[in-house]
C-alpha cells in the first residue's frame, strides 16, 4: 500500500470517528436526566409495561407530578403519593405512600402504576417524554409533559371530602357545602365556608400551594363545619388537578377534595 492510499484510509477513519461522536452528542442533547427537567411539572401517563394507556381511565386523566422531595399521582381512580428521592445522575426512588380508598370500575392502570413507581430506580427525559426505568430494562412507564399552572385552578370548586372530623361529611355540612373560586390572574380566592363568605390569596410553585390570611364575615355558625374547613385549609401544602377533581394534600395525605362546579 503506497503513501497516498494510507493517507486516504486515515482520513476515512477520522471521518467515521467524527460522525460517531456527532451522533453520540446529538443523542445526549436529546436525553436529559437532570432534576430540573422533571420536577414541578405535570406528566400524563401514556404507556405502562409497554402498553399504551388511554387519555382517560374511569373518566380521569392518569398522571404523575414530582416535587423535589415528594410525588403525587393517579392511575385514573385514587390519588396516590409519597416521598421521593431524586439524584442528579438520573437515579430515582419512590417511597410507598398514602392513597385515597375509592373503588373504581378499572383499577388495572392504578395497580400497575403503583407497582412500577416503587420498582423504578432511574429515569430519563427525551423529546418531552419521561421514562421510568429499572436498571437498563425496557421502560416501566412513560409520560408526556403537560402544562401545570394556576389556570387549571381557575373557576369554582365545591368541597365533597375532608379528612379529620369523626362526624360524617353530610352531618358536618347539612345545608351548604364550602366553595372556593380561584382567580388565577389576581392570585385571589373567595367563597363560602358553608356559613360565612371569605376571601384570601394564594401562591403556587409547581404543585405546591400556599394560602394567605383568611378574612371572612362574622355570622354565628352552627356546628364545626366552618372551623374544620378553615383549619384544614391552613394545613394544605400541595395540590393536584385531574379533570374535574381538585385534591389538596398535606405531605403525602389527601385531606380535602373538591369537584368543579
Amino acid at each position: 500500500m503506497n503513501f497516498k492510499n494510507i493517507a486516504i484510509l486515515a482520513i476515512l477513519i477520522v471521518s467515521l470517528g467524527s460522525c460517531s461522536v456527532i451522533k453520540k452528542n446529538a443523542n445526549e442533547q436529546n436525553t436529559d436526566s437532570s432534576m430540573s427537567s422533571v420536577i414541578e411539572k405535570k406528566w400524563q401517563l401514556i404507556e405502562i409495561n409497554g402498553q399504551p394507556v388511554a387519555d382517560q381511565i374511569n373518566g380521569k386523566m392518569p398522571y404523575l407530578q414530582l416535587d423535589e422531595k415528594s410525588y403525587s399521582a393517579s392511575g385514573g381512580c385514587n390519588g396516590i403519593g409519597g416521598e421521593l428521592t431524586l439524584s442528579k445522575n438520573g437515579k430515582v426512588k419512590f417511597a410507598q405512600g398514602m392513597s385515597t380508598m375509592m373503588a373504581c370500575p378499572d383499577m388495572s392502570i392504578e395497580q400497575a402504576l403503583s407497582k412500577n413507581l416503587i420498582a423504578a430506580d432511574n429515569y430519563t427525559v427525551k423529546d418531552g417524554i419521561l421514562s421510568l426505568n429499572k436498571a437498563k430494562m425496557a421502560p416501566l412507564a412513560k409520560f408526556k409533559l403537560i402544562q401545570n399552572n394556576k389556570q387549571e385552578l381557575s373557576g369554582t370548586w365545591e368541597l365533597d371530602y375532608i379528612s379529620g372530623p369523626r362526624i360524617a361529611f353530610d352531618g358536618l355540612y347539612p345545608n351548604r357545602k364550602p366553595t372556593m373560586t380561584f382567580d388565577a390572574a389576581s392570585g385571589k380566592v373567595n367563597g363560602n365556608s358553608s356559613c360565612n363568605n371569605y376571601n384570601t390569596t394564594f401562591k403556587t410553585n409547581g404543585n405546591t400551594i400556599n394560602f394567605g390570611p383568611i378574612m371572612s364575615t362574622k355570622m354565628a355558625c352552627e356546628g364545626n363545619g366552618e372551623a374544620t374547613f378553615f383549619s384544614t385549609l391552613e394545613k394544605v401544602n400541595t395540590y393536584s388537578v385531574s379533570e374535574n377533581t381538585l385534591t389538596f394534600i398535606m405531605g403525602d395525605i389527601a385531606i380535602m377534595r373538591f369537584k368543579r362546579k
